[in-house]
């Protein structure tokens, strides 16, 4: 979990960004969205993102509260992320980006229709429903 002292200020929208305002972490939270769990898989997205910097958002990520690590019981020794509660609960914050970009950046690709459909109960992991 993130501590007081690593947060700018006392607003809570100051604070949202000190987890996830850089460029990446939406995009990481976004292929979890999408059904990407295996670190080689957010790799493949369009956005290519970096070795380096992928394991480090996962990491801030995890601290965060926003994804789990857990055991890839297909290949031993790797992991498998995905969404909590508190991240699937950024799902709103997702959906709202996407409708402002598509608004008002020409020329953006339309999301599926699912994803705007979809609601954070949706991604709630099964043990916290």
């Amino acid at each position: 979990m993130t501590t007081d002292s690593a947060y700018r200020s006392g607003c809570p929208l100051a604070s949202a960004l000190d987890i996830v305002g850089d460029r990446w972490s939406l995009l990481v939270v976004r292929g979890l969205f999408v059904g990407f769990s295996r670190y080689n898989e957010f790799l493949q997205d369009p956005e290519a993102i970096s070795t380096n910097i992928l394991a480090d958002r996962l990491r801030g990520l995890e601290c965060a509260g926003i994804i789990d690590r857990l055991p890839d019981a297909e290949r031993s020794g790797r992991h498998r992320y995905r969404l909590t509660r508190k991240g699937a609960d950024l799902l709103p914050v997702l959906q709202a980006l996407s409708r402002w970009g598509s608004e008002h950046i020409p020329d953006r690709w339309q999301p599926p229709d699912w994803f705007y459909a979809a609601k954070p109960q949706d991604f709630y992991p099964k043990r916290e429903q």
